[in-house]
């Protein structure tokens, strides 16, 4: 049985194509369908690329429930049974969260709770943290703060920029972000009561290190 994803994006795509990337000749995964809020996302054009169906959602001039209520309906039409959030702008109201329970998933470039919100990486630098990161996390009604699933810290190297610390945080999502969601969809990851439980395969790891 194939694990249907749809992934939610608002701008270039990176950790879509991270996704597409990982499950293109896996007969387990399929990313069967991504939605923007945004028509000229570049993560559209990746997605049809990769032969994936897409469709654009406009939040404009809407209620974030009727909103959520339109995204519900397109993914329900693709079956998914899980909920990627690759780099998707919009906060997630019970209207969604209640049509996929325990089946969202979002990336965020800190190391949770640490730095919640829009740009992470800028509010870690500025921070002069020694250590920042990224985590995959279950999404609930709150800002980045879900269960968290899995993590992975990157060293702040002498001389960075935060361009140079931003490059690494996302390079590790693309580590993090692909493992994460093969574990959802072959039905490896759980949520209960706000614990979390992942079967881990040999390679595996809810912490890794740059």
């Amino acid at each position: 049985m194939t694990g249907r994803i749809g992934v939610l994006i608002s701008g270039s795509g990176t950790n879509l194509q991270a996704l597409i990337d990982t499950f293109a000749d896996d007969p387990a995964v399929e990313v069967a369908v991504v939605i923007s809020n945004k028509a000229d996302a570049y993560g559209l054009t990746r997605a049809k690329v990769a032969g994936i169906s897409t469709a654009v959602v406009d939040h404009r001039g809407k209620s974030r429930s009727v909103f959520d209520a339109e995204l519900v309906e397109v993914l329900s039409a693709h079956q998914v049974s899980w909920i990627a959030l690759a780099g998707f702008m919009r906060i997630i109201t019970p209207v969604f969260l209640d049509a996929f329970p325990g089946r969202v998933i979002n990336i965020h470039p800190s190391l949770l709770p640490a730095f919640p919100g829009v740009n992470a990486q800028q509010q870690a630098f500025d921070a002069g943290v020694d250590v920042t990161g990224a985590t995959v996390h279950f999404v609930d009604a709150g800002m980045d703060t879900g269960p968290i699933i899995a993590q992975g810290s990157v060293r702040r190297l002498k001389g960075d920029s935060a361009e140079d610390l931003k490059a690494r945080i996302l390079a590790m999502e693309h580590r993090l972000f692909p493992m994460v969601m093969r574990m959802a969809a072959e039905g490896r990851l759980q949520l209960g009561d706000g614990d979390v439980t992942a079967d881990l395969r040999p390679g595996e790891a809810l912490h890794l290190s740059d």
